[in-house]
């Protein structure tokens, strides 16, 4: 899709969630044929001509400055991420697409195995799985039997049953997320075909990808919670954090998850780290087989 294109139908998306109520505008008891601001009601709002905020909406940006694209960000109550969203969409950053396999340092995979009693692995830039201890395949995937071209969170979230079973009542919340961290990486990398063909894939294969695709939600993943019904020790519910790397540019960041102490959770994930025979990426590597839990 040309990014003029989703210049657009980004702002649409989000002049459409504004009622006028939210900005101090008056409707008059009016009915509106179109949910949200009226694009002169915007204009207005960022202190910008009709004609010019219609040419933005039409994908023509060029020449747009700084202070008129933080204005429309002010008008549409934009986050933080939107608001960077907004601006890469305007003026498309250009980077070299990450390399293809990425590099992975001897000592993060150390780091990983170290990490026994809680999943921990490394991301690539396309939610690629690069690197993982045991306990992420005996928690999440058991990503050893995945197929590599299919390693990564958005294949398993959107495509993989079992997976979706596992994560249960949970499971929309994870996928709008992984979606929106896709919008976020596209506006990084709108040239990396790589990302492209994997949006492109989840788009043509599922259903519930397009509806979330198309409600343009922007958001970078930096920590949360992970609620999991485990088949074997039941619900679990692990909060993580996501660390970058910042001397690793193939790489994304590296994600750690940890039970609260004491709690039933922590119980379980010390039963799986001595029970389950799952592999981790060392393991694969090295061509350990082992039978599956």
């Amino acid at each position: 899709m040309a990014r003029n294109g989703e210049l657009g139908e980004f702002l649409r998306s989000r002049r459409a969630r504004l009622r006028p109520e939210d900005v101090g505008v008056p409707s008059y008891g009016t009915r509106r044929r179109v949910p949200g601001l009226r694009r002169e009601e915007l204009a207005q709002l960022a202190g910008v001509s009709v004609a010019y905020y219609i040419r933005l909406e039409q994908g023509t940006a060029d020449g747009v400055s700084t202070e008129v694209l933080d204005a429309i960000a002010r008008a549409l109550r934009l986050d933080g991420d939107e608001h960077a969203h907004l601006h890469r969409l305007a003026h498309p950053p250009r980077r070299t697409p990450a390399t293809d396999p990425p590099r992975l340092r001897a000592p993060l995979q150390h780091l990983l195995d170290a990490i026994t009693h809680a999943p921990a692995y490394i991301v690539g830039p396309y939610t690629n799985v690069v690197a993982w201890n045991r306990l992420t395949a005996a928690v999440f995937v058991d990503l050893a039997a995945v197929p590599p071209d299919e390693r990564t969170w958005s294949h398993q979230i959107h495509l993989n049953d079992d997976y979706k079973t596992r994560l249960g009542d949970n499971w929309t919340s994870v996928a709008r997320r992984n979606v929106a961290h896709l919008r976020f990486r596209s506006g990084q990398a709108p040239d990396d075909p790589r990302l492209q063909a994997l949006i492109d894939t989840l788009r043509a294969r599922s259903p519930d990808f397009r509806e979330m695709w198309s409600a343009h939600h922007v958001t970078d993943l930096t920590h949360g919670e992970a609620r999991i019904d485990h088949p074997r020790v039941g619900r679990l519910v692990l909060p993580f954090e996501t660390l970058h790397l910042p001397g690793d540019p193939d790489l994304s960041r590296l994600m750690l998850y940890a039970a609260e102490p004491g709690s039933p959770s922590e119980k379980a994930l010390r039963e799986l780290s001595e029970t389950s025979t799952c592999l981790s990426s060392a393991d694969l590597t090295a061509g350990a087989s082992a039978p599956r839990p």
